[in-house]
């Protein structure tokens, strides 16, 4: 997949958001230098999102995600968010990758964010779906995750607004 460098970006942080070595950054984009606002990084390992059927749009002030395939809606999952509404990061995102029953709070299933330290998961609170309790992240009904992560490969673009 093709990243766009944004302002305060290094290769350090976009190696982090994307769960990829800097060695397989270096591999992927040979001879690149100092870093500019808009230039194109290879990420390896992911699809294009565009080439993608699903992406998902999650509305933070409403706290509802929504599911599109090929740009039309599928369905509405209630949701809980960050405490404050700039703890939910608002930007444009893929899902990276994904861990079953990675244990404490996020229940059955993370689906990691291309912003370090963020995803959407289940929970093992379901009475906090639809309340801004969260650290930042995404809260799903277990049931929910698991339904969306059927569909959605890695590489699916998450576009999150206020």
């Amino acid at each position: 997949m093709i990243h766009t460098v944004q302002p305060g970006e290094t290769l350090g942080i976009i190696s982090a958001n994307y769960r990829v070595s800097l060695r397989r950054l270096y591999a992927a984009n040979p001879g690149v230098g100092q870093l500019h606002v808009g230039q194109k990084i290879q990420i390896p390992g992911l699809p294009e999102p565009s080439t993608l059927p699903y992406s998902i749009q999650v509305l933070v002030g409403k706290k509802r995600l929504t599911l599109y395939h090929n740009g039309r809606f599928v369905k509405v999952f209630p949701i809980a968010v960050g405490r404050i509404l700039t703890q939910t990061p608002v930007g444009d995102f893929v899902i990276v990758n994904r861990q079953y029953n990675p244990g404490g709070p996020f229940g059955v299933l993370w689906l990691s964010l291309s912003k370090q330290g963020y995803g959407i998961h289940g929970t093992n609170d379901p009475s906090s779906i639809g309340k801004s309790v969260s650290h930042g992240c995404i809260r799903m009904y277990n049931r929910d995750v698991l339904q969306l992560a059927e569909l959605v490969p890695n590489g699916t673009r998450v576009s999150i607004r206020p």
